[in-house]
């Protein structure tokens, strides 16, 4: 036997990473026997924040869903269970709220969610109920048991949040702090600043420092475990030293792989994590959560990229989806190449809602994005004026700050993700008000985002800086979270509730006073004539994770007289007539009349109320119904002549308020009018297409008669 460590090498798909820089078996046995020793136990806990800085509750074991598990506390700087003695179901009320739910559902006893470890923090604990802490519970007192871990408790709590309860998007896992616990270190000096380390020696955290592994019996099988743990997708051995060291050396180059997936992350706030989305023909739909297990969500973690997953998360963590639902009960063994190829059941609509939508956080590479950023004077660490590590003109890299004008939350959103913040809140043009430091030097201006790059100076950007307005009160800030709303629009609504409206102009003043018509208007023979209206209604839900609010408060909204209202917003949406090249012939704006929850989901509650200057926004689960009857709920096309166009429909079109999401915004739909009459087709999202089909819709001809098939 040997006791040398030994180097291997991790294979990256690097078409995927590179992508993301510019916009097998996984034996869980194995992994079990060989990170036992150093990692916990648990398997996918869900951590609720602390209380009173002192105690934390999450809730462990598998399998299991996100509401229900093992029932673990956070006391005196240890993590221990409950013991089922005397459990009631009172008890998993308080428990339930403690962990952000409204109620319990049901508890259970010996240990159904498997065996925790550590201490048996609480005993014999009998609650009425309407407890607010556990602590007011009589029991036997903190670590006082005659239990063992085989009589730990777990409850099923009713997957409903506590209003204003902010769920933790990153719980802990058995794998979930990998890059603490593991790592390569590379074989020479000229490998060790490439970012990511792909090949190397294995080295495990024990105790206080860092050991190797013994080379004997090592396999193919055990290199893919780690690669997938350090966030690669696969491994390769090229030749095996055994006297020393099995050497598994791969040119990075050598790795390039072209590949189409039939998978994607959506709504999630660091790369490698979200809600999974298949590709089914030509439309994109979600996966069912029942059965979601740590090996499916492996699967798709490595389909797209990355390593294997640190999570598989039920219940739409990372915020509903919509359209269809393509997969349920997916079962897969580990090894498949594509979700598609795991055992799974097509659905109903009576089968699962989107509630239901399967998430993942995957294992990523570590590539020290982090270090090249910072936040400064801000109140908290999740807020700050932006300051960037970059080379001057000399060559020596200092700190400097960057420009606000333009910036816009959509440039948070990449800030936010570089310093694994989470979500962002606001993209702020004005840092004035916080504590300033010695950075004063303007390093970067002009900085567009698409949203979903990997750092800030991967987005367009002045290649010579230039700011309008200098000095650090006028430099960029932020304010990052760990959720976010995110708006779309019912497409097939707008299909379905389309047609022209001939209205007289006398009935139009109030329009034309909040700009709603088309220019022309302003030349007609008022109150005479009448204005040719395409109208439709707009229904516009919120399937994120936060409330949907005005950036602006109560105290800064315009009264509008004519309609009597207040807008919380300038403009909310623009609604476009786009030819079939793409140029606008006609358009309309809406600014937010009235912001409130017309309806919800079942067992959500409306928030939101215009009334008597009540509170605007859309709450996580509701929609805001635009009906078509409704002033500006159009387009002007008096001055359009029959043809073939697009329509399209854009929310937040000025990024005013932080989405999780902005590529789903837009909709778009094939409009045929002849002058008399107007049809819609093929209305969807943004992103719901595939790159084929969009490209299909865009390069359309248009209808050469009315009948749409």
């Amino acid at each position: 036997m040997y006791t040398l460590s030994f180097s291997f090498s991790c294979s990256l798909h690097l078409s995927h990473f590179l992508a993301m820089l510019r916009g097998g078996l996984w034996d869980m046995v194995i992994a079990m026997l060989l990170w036992g020793v150093w990692l916990p136990s648990c398997l996918s806990q869900t951590t609720s924040p602390s209380q009173d800085g002192k105690i934390k509750f999450r809730l462990a074991g598998y399998p299991r869903k996100h509401n229900e598990g093992r029932v673990e506390v956070f006391y005196n700087g240890e993590w221990g269970t409950i013991c089922d003695d005397d459990f009631t179901l009172a008890n998993a009320h308080v428990l339930c709220r403690h962990l952000g739910f409204v109620e319990a559902l049901s508890w259970s006893h010996s240990a159904k969610y498997g065996p925790g470890t550590g201490k048996i923090w609480l005993d014999n604990v009998m609650c009425g109920g309407s407890e607010n802490s556990i602590e007011k519970c009589v029991s036997r007192g903190w670590g006082n048991s005659d239990c063992t871990h085989q009589e730990d408790a777990g409850v099923v709590c009713k997957d409903e949040r506590l209003p204003g309860f902010a769920f933790l998007q990153h719980s802990i896992t058995s794998i979930n702090h990998i890059n603490v616990n593991i790592r390569l270190r590379p074989l020479s000096g000229a490998h060790a600043g490439r970012m990511p380390v792909t090949e190397g020696v294995i080295e495990v955290k024990f105790k206080e420092g860092w050991g190797h592994i013994c080379n004997t019996g090592w396999t193919t099988k055990n290199s893919r475990v780690v690669c997938g743990m350090m966030g690669f997708p696969s491994q390769r051995t090229v030749g095996k030293k055994p006297s020393r060291t099995p050497a598994l050396w791969l040119p990075v180059t050598m790795l390039l792989l072209i590949l189409q997936s039939q998978v994607r992350l959506k709504g999630g706030a660091k790369t490698g994590e979200g809600r999974v989305e298949v590709l089914k023909g030509s439309e994109w739909g979600t996966v069912c959560d029942d059965h979601w297990n740590l090996q499916s969500a492996s699967v798709v973690c490595r389909e797209v990229g990355f390593g294997t997953a640190k999570e598989a998360l039920t219940g739409a963590r990372m915020g509903q989806g919509m359209g269809p639902i393509y997969m349920n009960e997916v079962q897969c063994r580990g090894d498949e190449k594509s979700l598609w190829d795991c055992p799974h059941k097509s659905i109903t609509a009576e089968d699962c809602k989107h509630m239901e939508d399967a998430s993942v956080i995957c294992n990523i590479p570590y590539m020290g994005f982090e270090k090249s950023i910072r936040l400064t004077g801000g109140r908290t660490q999740l807020e700050g004026r932006v300051e960037l590590l970059l080379s001057t003109g000399s060559g020596v890299r200092d700190w400097g700050l960057v420009c606000g004008d333009g910036w816009t939350s959509r440039e948070a959103m990449v800030v936010c993700r570089q310093l694994g913040l989470g979500h962002a809140s606001s993209g702020l043009r004005e840092t004035w008000y916080w504590d300033s430091s010695n950075v004063t030097e303007m390093v970067l201006s002009g900085v567009k985002c698409k949203g979903n790059e990997m750092t800030l100076t991967d987005c367009q950007h002045h290649s010579v800086v230039s700011c309008k307005r200098a000095g650090a009160q006028f430099s960029a800030g932020i304010i990052c979270s760990d959720t976010a709303s995110d708006l779309v629009l019912n497409a097939p609504l707008v299909e379905q509730t389309v047609y022209i409206e001939d209205r007289p102009l006398h009935l139009l003043y109030c329009a034309a006073e909040e700009n709603c018509l088309a220019k022309s208007a302003a030349q007609a023979n008022w109150p005479y004539g009448h204005r040719r209206l395409l109208r439709f209604s707009s229904e516009i839900h919120n399937i994120g994770k936060a409330d949907f609010r005005p950036r602006l408060g109560r105290h800064s909204w315009v009264w509008h007289e004519c309609h009597r209202h207040y807008h919380s917003m300038d403009i909310f949406t623009y609604y476009d007539l786009l030819s079939l090249n793409g140029t606008k012939v006609a358009d309309g704006h809406k600014a937010s009349f009235c912001l409130e929850d017309t309806e919800c989901h079942e067992g959500v509650l409306k928030h939101y109320e215009c009334a008597n200057f009540g509170e605007q926004g859309i709450t996580v689960g509701c929609w805001d119904l635009y009906r078509h009857d409704i002033d500006c709920q159009w387009i002007d096309i008096t001055d359009v002549i029959p043809g073939n166009y697009i329509l399209q429909v854009i929310i937040n079109p000025n990024f005013e308020v932080a989405e999780s999401d902005f590529t789903n915004n837009a909709m778009r739909c094939n409009c045929k009018y002849d002058g008399n009459r107007v049809w819609l087709h093929k209305c969807h999202l943004g992103d719901s297409f595939s790159e084929e089909a969009e490209k299909e819709f865009e390069h359309y001809p248009g209808q050469l008669n009315n009948k749409i098939s």
